[in-house]
């Protein structure tokens, strides 16, 4: 960000030391910061001269850090391909250079069809509606938690929304679930928080005219985006989570 607005803008390189930037925040030439508790509400487009990933620097993280960017790459494969969602999914403990390569290319083979996110770039954001909604919330609450653990609990919560507003099947459903489940701790929300939760959610920059518009599943690998959601709809899924 700070690169891309001095004196308007000077060219930079990435080098993402973490598994979620190698496979998602270092692609893309998204920058933002947080205002206001809002996530990334400051922010530009500016695309690096270079990305350089390192797979040796994952050996530095702890199993907190790669759970959370591995949330990025089962993202990757719920929207755009299966294959890639069972692969992950598999090698999960074992990440192999080609699994962290294939997420980046589902991210950036998106992006390169619409770069500033007017369109099918807003796929990528399943999961960060409500994802997003709940990292703010532990944060003002000083309760912080990892980026990829939000997500993933966002996806959860939206998996449930696109069974009604998507056509997703009861059973890719109750995988997605499952799945993610088994992976990742439930966030330490009460469901009294349900109206500050549905507060931040409104600050969404997908949304249009005041209205709730989410990246949602008709399958596992295939999704829609701009789908217009009903408050209601919305805090009935996140009530099924927090519950």
């Amino acid at each position: 960000f700070i690169a891309s607005t001095y004196k308007r803008g000077i060219q930079f390189l990435n080098i993402p030391t973490s598994l979620l930037a190698m496979v998602d925040a270092a692609h893309g030439g998204k920058t933002g910061i947080d205002f206001g508790g809002i996530k990334n509400v400051v922010g530009t487009f500016s695309d690096p001269q270079m990305i350089y990933s390192h797979v040796d620097f994952l050996k530095t993280l702890p199993k907190q850090h790669l759970k959370s960017g591995l949330a990025e790459m089962l993202k990757h494969g719920l929207i755009a391909d299966a294959e890639h969602w069972n692969h992950v999914l598999k090698h999960k403990e074992d990440l192999t250079n080609q699994l962290i390569l294939d997420s980046a290319e589902i991210k950036m083979g998106i992006v390169a069809e619409d770069p500033h996110e007017k369109g099918k770039r807003k796929l990528l954001n399943f999961g960060h509606t409500v994802g997003h909604a709940f990292e703010s919330y532990l944060l003002q609450k000083e309760v912080p938690i990892l980026h990829g653990e939000a997500v993933a609990a966002g996806m959860i919560v939206e998996t449930l929304i696109s069974i009604e507003m998507a056509s997703l099947s009861f059973e890719d459903a109750q995988e997605i679930v499952d799945r993610l489940g088994d992976i990742y701790s439930h966030l330490p929300i009460p469901a009294k928080a349900i109206d500050e939760i549905m507060e931040w959610m409104m600050h969404d920059k997908k949304n249009v005219g005041g209205a709730l518009r989410f990246s949602l599943l008709e399958s596992i690998g295939k999704s829609v985006f701009d789908v217009e959601v009903k408050p209601e709809i919305a805090k009935s899924a996140i009530l099924q989570y927090l519950k």
